[in-house]
């Protein structure tokens, strides 16, 4: 079969790299207007009940997903025409988010320019070792890895650690840049001045009850995406320079098919082969795409029913002889097979 070329599939998605201005602002509002008040109606809930709070502190958890979404797009470039509408809505919407707008966007761009390539993994994306590097590595690495990779490490600890702790300090790829230490700092500024405020004017069991839960359950939510997109079986990953963009985001990516609901407040994300193919694309626009291109359909398709089978799935390592994601009880049966042969 002829490799299909960027020539090929460019101009069948170019069309749609378009953001419509007027659209974007009604996501900002159907987004952001919603998100506040959901936050007071779960202030004024605590005075009669915490379970009543904590619904709609999830609730408005779903809406700072949803935000992110448009802070992401933002960060692409997608959302508006005009560089500084974009920059000026992420940085706001990243004090938001806990995400320093600048810090990420470099990072992310990252994570599209190598996502599937084994030379260049770790940066922006849920770090995955190969089989092979796992059975060389010493019981330490190995236990980090699986600690890392555990399910529960990664859905309930991860969202403090990497919202809550990780994003404060600007740390990792990128961090040498004095614009990316001046974002990081200047979004610590705004957040501090927001959790002043939530204190000041709310109280600090609002911040307890209230604004934390919606942070960490956001969190939660928006690692869970991101790992069922980018975690599954036959996912796409090779080495330089056999790694192709178009296959990483065909076959490296979901088309993760969630209820109509879902779809909205995750900001389309689960059309997330699309996003990677083209991240020029405006959200709004990627349900268009995959109705109209056919270039786009054969990305893997996943349910959510689907996406929480592979969270708790046991595919952590990608052995590269039969070119899937296998487990870690295949690999330690390998280590007693080999110990087992040194032995003999």
């Amino acid at each position: 079969m002829r490799k299909v070329e960027p020539k090929d599939w460019i101009p069948l998605i170019k069309p749609y790299a378009k953001p419509d201005t007027l659209r974007s602002l009604r996501q900002v509002a159907d987004t952001l207007l919603p998100l506040l008040l959901l936050f007071y109606l779960a202030y004024k809930a605590l005075s009669v009940s915490l379970a009543l709070t904590l619904v709609l502190d999830l609730a408005a958890a779903l809406f700072l997903v949803r935000l992110f979404i448009l802070q992401h797009d933002a960060g692409h470039g997608s959302f508006f025409p005009r560089k500084w509408a974009n920059d000026l809505l992420g940085f706001f919407t990243g004090v938001l988010t806990l995400v320093p707008y600048h810090h990420w966007q470099l990072s992310h761009a990252r994570h599209h320019a190598t996502s599937g390539n084994l030379d260049k993994r770790g940066v922006g994306d849920i770090y995955t070792m190969t089989l092979e590097e796992y059975l060389k590595a010493s019981p330490w690495e190995r236990l980090k890895y699986r600690l890392y990779r555990n399910p529960w490490v990664m859905f309930l600890l991860g969202p403090i650690y990497v919202f809550m702790l990780s994003y404060r300090l600007p740390l990792g790829y990128g961090s040498d840049k004095p614009s990316v230490r001046n974002s990081v700092a200047l979004t610590n500024l705004f957040l501090a001045l927001l959790l002043a405020g939530i204190v000041v004017f709310f109280g600090v069991k609002t911040l307890l009850f209230v604004y934390l839960p919606i942070q960490y359950l956001a969190g939660m939510i928006g690692i869970f995406l991101f790992y069922v997109q980018h975690q599954f079986e036959d996912v796409y990953w090779e080495h330089d320079p056999r790694w192709e963009f178009l296959k990483a985001a065909m076959e490296g990516s979901t088309y993760l098919k969630l209820p109509k609901v879902l779809q909205w407040l995750t900001g389309n994300i689960g059309f997330h082969h699309i996003h990677h193919l083209a991240p020029k694309i405006p959200n709004y626009l990627l349900p268009k795409v995959q109705e109209e291109v056919d270039l786009v359909k054969v990305a893997p398709t996943v349910t959510l029913k689907d996406a929480f089978k592979i969270a708790f799935a046991d595919m952590h390592l990608y052995d590269e002889e039969s070119r899937k994601l296998v487990g870690f009880k295949e690999a330690h049966q390998r280590l007693r097979e080999a110990q087992g042969k040194k032995a003999y």
